[in-house]
């Protein structure tokens, strides 16, 4: 039995009411003055097309009756309860006896109704559980909200077009159209999807990120749209879904250019008609979050060559935000090595770190392919082995010296490089090779150089992890002794 949590983002959506009363001419007086008082109302006359309601729709409030045909309220209530987030449930009895009205509390009814009962009891009844069930979901939310009320997200810039790019945030953040968010690893697109929600709307709703690199499908489509109990082996509970637990805030779909077409087109299909089902479920939940999307991938190529699709692409990219890379916004870097360097000063205890002379030769020459990402990594190395509250150039670790030129780094000559270096040196030995056997052949060389980091290579490669260990498996690659670890 379900009923799925949810809140509406707009206020003024009526409360939604589950009557199940077995006397017609009751259950329609009741209605009518429900409805007249703003309550959204289905009416059912017997317990098992309770049940069935129950699971097709989401109701925030049941009026149950005790004696109805085929299955009592009781027993509605014992199945309803078995819900993550079920709505609140009010007990009508016609015999008012104690000990129907202490099962039914002890059962986890918020409250009971004897017969006959005046109308605006009802009400303010309703009312209330209504209330008790929006407390319970903000109480899902608590610590992240807690996280926002003291993390205020920042995007520090003196870049014209980026500072253009942070003021069309401000005028769509506003907004509920989806966001498209798009740039090179590390520049910023997670500041960028944090800062659309805490300017948005309801920045107090949940902000729930879904990493779509990190799962395979079988298993994202479960963490996305959740799971009904029996839907496969071992599923003995009900699981929410992401989306769910999003309603009334922000989905941030990271990655999304690493999504199977297939879940591409349910995502779609639950944009499209704002309800989705649970994996192997029935009843339909509704969609009721902001979208906000981010990839490193070309997604029009990706369209171009059949692996994403364009009426999802169309329907992500309402707006779509383009983050530069380090390298464009060089400008920046001194105001983010100092930014960055407080921070990891004051968190290390080393008090107060400032960037040595010889240092700006090497941050502006130092072409960062991992952006701002792995400045910030550099500039907290560089806070702990700071000597007297200086950074110099020899502790930061980017391959160059202070007058900006490459310092010699050793190189593993392997096989699989040289043959590469040899390849591209001699146009004639390209053509005897495949474009797979070339692709083959430039990862094998990549993961050497970086000495198997798995991370450094992808960023260097332009893919995700995701892709790359699955290249990894495809071509049968071994990691050599020692080699490092992502």
């Amino acid at each position: 039995m379900s009923a799925a949590p949810f809140r509406p983002i707009d206020p003024a959506s009526p409360i939604r009411v589950l009557l199940a009363e077995d006397e017609p001419n009751l259950g329609m007086i009741l209605e009518r003055f429900l409805v007249s008082r703003g309550f959204a109302v289905t009416t059912v006359s017997n317990g098992r097309v309770a049940l069935e309601t129950l699971r097709a729709e989401c109701f925030d409030v049941a009026l149950l009756d005790v004696v109805m045909p085929e299955v009592d309220g009781l027993e509605v209530l014992r199945q309803l309860r078995e819900a993550p987030m079920p709505p609140e449930a009010i007990v009508i009895t016609g015999n008012g006896t104690i000990e129907t009205a202490i099962t039914a509390l002890k059962m986890g009814a918020y409250d009971f109704l004897s017969k006959p009962y005046r109308m605006a009891e009802v009400e303010l009844l309703v009312k209330r559980a209504w209330e008790k069930r929006m407390l319970a979901w903000d109480n899902l939310h608590l610590q992240s909200r807690l996280r926002r009320a003291t993390t205020h997200p920042q995007f520090l810039t003196q870049y014209a077009p980026l500072r253009a790019v942070l003021s069309l945030i401000d005028r769509v953040a506003p907004s509920a159209w989806p966001v498209l968010v798009t740039g090179d690893a590390g520049t910023g697109k997670d500041l960028v999807a944090r800062l659309l929600h805490a300017r948005g709307e309801d920045p107090d709703g949940p902000f729930v990120e879904v990493n779509c690199a990190a799962l395979p499908a079988s298993l994202l489509e479960a963490e996305l749209f959740g799971v009904d109990t029996g839907a496969f082996p071992g599923a003995d509970h009900r699981k929410v879904g992401l989306v769910e637990l999003a309603a009334g805030g922000t989905l941030y779909l990271d990655h999304i250019g690493e999504l199977e077409i297939a879940l591409q087109g349910k995502l779609l299909r639950a944009l499209e008609t704002g309800t989705v089902y649970r994996v192997g479920g029935t009843q339909k939940v509704p969609v009721n979050a902001r979208v906000i999307a981010s990839s490193a991938r070309d997604l029009s190529r990706m369209v171009q060559a059949g692996s994403f699709r364009e009426d999802f692409l169309r329907r992500i990219n309402s707006t779509c935000l383009v983050l530069p890379t380090l390298r464009e916004r060089a400008v920046d870097i001194p105001l983010l090595a100092e930014h960055f360097l407080g921070q990891f000063g004051a968190q290390s205890g080393a008090g107060a770190v400032r960037l040595g002379a010889d240092v700006a030769a090497v941050l502006e020459r130092y072409r960062w392919p991992g952006n701002v990402r792995e400045l910030r990594n550099v500039m907290e190395r560089a806070a702990l082995l700071a000597t007297d509250g200086v950074v110099h150039a020899v502790d930061l670790p980017l391959g160059v010296d202070a007058c900006g030129a490459p310092r010699p780094t050793p190189v593993v000559a392997t096989d699989a490089i040289r043959e590469l270096d040899r390849a591209f040196a001699d146009a004639a030995l390209l053509e005897g090779l495949t474009l797979e056997e070339l692709e083959r052949r430039h990862i094998a060389a990549v993961l050497d150089r970086t000495h198997w980091h798995q991370g450094r290579a992808a960023d260097i490669l332009g893919i995700s992890p995701k892709t790359l260990y699955r290249k990894i498996r495809e071509y049968g690659f071994t990691r050599p002794a020692g080699g490092a670890r992502p």
